[in-house]
């Protein structure tokens, strides 16, 4: 059996601004070229630098809001603040993969002033999207993403301002998402702790449903009869 690979620190900002339309994100889309997520709507993000964690005196939380600042200033050209950074999870690859991530998902609001430009080598375009716009789009199959794009954007689309926003979720826990992926009937899903065939990987076993399954070019998040002691990812889980 071939060892299990390390997760690498990674980090991700979720950029926020109130606008006439509500709570807006700003996402950017990866290089279609990209082995990894090429052609996907992302949050700015990346891996921890060594430089990171030298800045952070090796503490491995606060050098991943650091990458999150430093990734948004060169994907974005944008400057998040780290102080007014709030984490809204972390997600760790599933061991069956052979590029795995362990990384903190963050919120910030970003100033008004600030103006986006693309570095137009990983990225290759950006847009401002209202939170409820962007899952709208996708679920329209017009938006493709990976599932912690789609469950961070449903997670923030019952908040109607930045402030509104950053203040719950700094009060809330923080989920630790360990996903596992699978295949059932030619659908792939993910699944996370509290589904029946969760440590199994087995999705057709009966019994509680914790999964998002991939219809066509969409995510559907499902929270069927699970254990209290596993909470929905989701304020408004089908």
């Amino acid at each position: 059996m071939s060892a299990i690979p390390d997760a690498r620190p990674a980090s991700t900002v979720v950029l926020l601004r109130d606008t006439h339309k509500g709570l807006e994100t700003l996402l950017l889309k990866r290089n279609k070229a990209l082995l990894f997520a090429g052609g996907f709507w992302v949050f700015p993000g990346g891996a921890v630098d060594p430089q990171d964690l030298a800045r952070a005196a090796g503490d491995e939380r606060e050098a991943s809001r650091i990458a999150a600042a430093r990734e948004a200033l060169e994907e974005a050209g944008v400057r998040p603040r780290l102080e007014a950074m709030v984490q809204l999870s972390h997600w760790t690859t599933p061991v069956v993969e052979s590029r795995r991530f362990s990384t903190w998902f963050y919120a910030a609001p970003l100033a008004a002033e600030e103006q986006v430009v693309i570095d137009g080598s990983e990225i290759h375009d950006a847009q401002w999207l209202a939170v409820r716009e962007a899952m709208a789009e996708h679920e329209a199959g017009e938006l493709a993403m990976l599932p912690p794009t789609y469950i961070t954007l449903g997670r923030l689309a019952v908040y109607d301002t930045v402030e509104q926003a950053v203040a719950t979720e700094r009060e809330r826990p923080v989920p630790e998402v360990l996903p596992v992926f699978s295949e059932d009937a030619g659908r792939m899903m993910v699944m996370f702790p509290g589904d029946a065939g969760y440590a199994c990987a087995d999705p057709s076993r009966a019994g509680a449903r914790h999964r998002a399954v991939l219809e066509g070019r969409r995510w559907r998040y499902i929270y069927q009869r699970v254990d209290p002691d596993y909470p929905p990812l989701l304020a408004n889980p089908a």
